[in-house]
This record gives C-alpha cells, sequence and structure tokens, in this order.
C-alpha cells in the first residue's frame, strides 16, 4: 500500500469519496476490523483497491490498523507498528507457525470482522 502519511490535508482537501472512507474507519470499535472490501460495500461506492488507495493516501490520521486485507495478512511495511495497536485493542490474532516467514500473526478473521452493526 505504499507510505501512510501521518497527517491529513487540511480540511476541504479531502475528495468526498475519501472522506467517506476515512469516516467508516473511525467508528470500526478497538478490537474489530473491516476488510477493504467491506468498507466499500458499507458506502455502496468504490471497491477494495480504492479503499485501499485512500487508506494508503490518508489514513494515517484515522485508526488505519483496522481497515485490512481480507486474508488477514497485516499491512506490509506497517506489520509491527500494526501489531502493536492490535495487541493494545485486544484484537483477535491468529499466531503463526514456526514456519512462516517472519513469525508474524494474522487477524482472525472470523472473530475479529465487524459487520458494521452497533455495539457489535
Amino acid at each position: 500500500m505504499g507510505r501512510m502519511s501521518e497527517e491529513s490535508p487540511p480540511a476541504g482537501e479531502l475528495p468526498e469519496y475519501a472522506e467517506r472512507v476515512l469516516e467508516v474507519a473511525e467508528l470500526i470499535p478497538a478490537g474489530r476490523v473491516m476488510t477493504y472490501g467491506d468498507v466499500a460495500e458499507w458506502l455502496a461506492e468504490g471497491g477494495p483497491r480504492q479503499v485501499g488507495r485512500v487508506m494508503a493516501l490518508y489514513g494515517g490520521a484515522v485508526p488505519w490498523w483496522r481497515v485490512v486485507r481480507a486474508d488477514g495478512v497485516l499491512l506490509p511495511g506497517h506489520e509491527l507498528r500494526a501489531l502493536g495497536h492490535y495487541r493494545t485493542e485486544g484484537t483477535p490474532l491468529r499466531e503463526a507457525a514456526g514456519s512462516a516467514e517472519g513469525h508474524l500473526p494474522r487477524i482472525d478473521m472470523r472473530r475479529a470482522r465487524w459487520d458494521g452493526e452497533r455495539g457489535t
């Protein structure tokens, strides 16, 4: 996904679609995640690639670690930062097999995925 900006552009400079994607990212409760495709489906606009692009360009100002790949693999280049957030928030993880490259866990998508319902 490339480098994430730690600063967001001033209000009004964000494309409207990007604002909507970031608003969804802010709704996701601590310890839960949505996939790029889930966010696009929630918005009924765009697709996983468009959501991923928004998160790569503007996601540094929101809980970016809560918008993830559908396979639960941690965001390349940001794995350790994301892992710290997941452990702090109690996000369900699947520990990597000893033979897995890098021994990094994945998100347990079955348990961590948020369906967008409030209070769940």
